[in-house]
């Protein structure tokens, strides 16, 4: 039978489906200035998208005060959620600089929107990325815009140095117990008030901790809202601007991509200024202090900032907040503890300190070992639960799992005999 082929002509949709077009803003400070600026962008966009009968819609994505140069801007990845979801068919953006400075984060994305389907046309360059072309066009182009970027923090950077040499303040806006009032640095008396009751607390005999949570009870306000933690309370008594003077340039921007402030360990100087500012405590109260909490950082083992690390650091998750171990020192006994409960004691996370040397045996016996061996352990151990009281559930890279149950030592088993011998000391003191 002879095959019959009929050739039959292309019907189009009587209403073509529209295109659904989305743009971009950002602006990398919250200053007034770049605020409108933002404002009048998402405007444009609107309007513009708005006004063609062919396009859709899709709404306006728009970042303030952060960096193209970081993949964190929130309304850049939930713009790029939507394209994923197949929302989005094209993406209006002002500039290359205005989308991402970063050349490897700008093809990666653009590369993966084109797989996608989806369009991004960039009005300063007049390109699109899904022409022939447009790719070689961006790579040459974002080269330039990460160039940049990177001479602009250079600016900057040099710009806070030369402040720094001359023994001028740099970002003191923000600091508890001051503000700035037309460039003139004055004590918050409410804050400073604070600031004062933080170190006579501690010279008192109380610890961060203890004293966070004396400041929550007081419903203490903390700059840029949320809750007093140890840590800020630590930051605080570490800070020598509250004396008035200040050592300038302990941190710098190492990497102009990321923009993260290291800690200067020598590899730029740093400048002494006194009498900057006005202080809120006397240098001898400050210096007190610091050598109580260099003697309590001794006593209790705690890491310095250099980032010592052990076999059981970053892998221990509590069962009931889902936060981190972390080592302390307690009467010389290395333990592990629930970090929340560390920073805000019971009330936050009621959980029970783990000895070092119950961690070690219930790994050994986890793994089939005679003893701990910490090699073998960070080779074979993902991450170790405790759902509960006295139980650790060690779960193995290759999905293995295996639970061990501990008990707590008697309070005889537990006592040293320097502990023995100091207890005996007390009780002939009484006598």
């Amino acid at each position: 039978m002879e095959r019959i082929i009929t050739r039959r002509p292309h019907s189009s949709p009587l209403f073509p489906r529209k295109q659904r077009v989305a743009a971009y803003a950002r602006v990398s400070s919250g200053k007034e200035a770049m605020l409108q600026s933002l404002a009048a962008q998402v405007g444009y966009y609107s309007e513009l998208i708005q006004r063609r009968p062919d396009w859709e819609y899709a709404g306006v994505y728009a970042d303030e005060a952060v960096t193209g140069t970081k993949d964190s801007r929130v309304e850049f990845q939930r713009m790029l959620a939507d394209c994923r979801k197949g929302q989005v068919d094209m993406i209006i953006t002002k500039s290359i600089s205005r989308f991402a400075r970063n050349t490897v984060t700008l093809l990666e994305t653009v590369r993966e929107l084109k797989l996608l389907g989806v369009d991004v046309y960039f009005e300063e360059q007049n390109i699109h990325s899904l022409s022939s072309d447009g790719e070689l066009m961006l790579t040459i182009l974002a080269s330039y815009a990460q160039e940049e970027s990177l001479s602009a923090t250079e600016n900057c950077k040099w710009r806070i140095r030369k402040r720094f040499e001359n023994g001028e303040l740099a970002n003191l806006r923000f600091m508890f117990g001051y503000h700035v009032v037309r460039g003139k640095v004055e004590i918050n008396p409410e804050e400073a008030a604070v600031v004062r009751l933080i170190f006579e607390d501690y010279l008192r005999g109380m610890g961060g901790s203890a004293i966070a949570r004396k400041l929550r009870t007081m419903n203490v306000p903390k700059v840029r809202s949320g809750k007093w933690k140890s840590q800020r309370v630590m930051e605080i008594l570490r800070n020598e601007k509250y004396t008035g003077s200040a050592l300038l340039q302990k941190k710098y921007v190492a990497d102009h991509l990321t923009k993260k402030l290291v800690w200067n360990k020598g590899a730029l100087p740093m400048y002494q200024a006194d009498d900057t500012h006005p202080a809120i405590i006397d240098s001898e109260t400050f210096e007190a202090a610091q050598v109580v909490r260099e003697q309590r950082r001794r006593v209790s083992g705690a890491n310095d900032s250099t980032g010592k690390s052990y076999p059981f650091s970053s892998i221990i998750l509590c069962g009931n907040c889902g936060k981190k171990y972390k080592r302390r020192v307690n009467k010389g006994n290395p333990v592990w503890q629930c970090s929340t409960f560390l920073l805000m004691g019971k009330a936050a996370c009621h959980t029970k300190q783990i000895p070092e040397a119950v961690l070690q045996t219930a790994a050994a016996e986890a793994m089939g070992l005679e003893s701990f061996d910490k090699v073998a352990f960070s080779a074979d151990i993902a991450e170790i639960l405790v759902p509960e009281f006295n139980k650790l559930v060690f779960v193995f890279r290759d999905g293995r799992i295996s639970e061990k149950v501990w008990q707590d030592r008697s309070r005889r088993e537990s006592w040293t005999n320097e502990m023995r011998h100091e207890a005996r000391a007390r009780a002939k003191g009484r006598e």
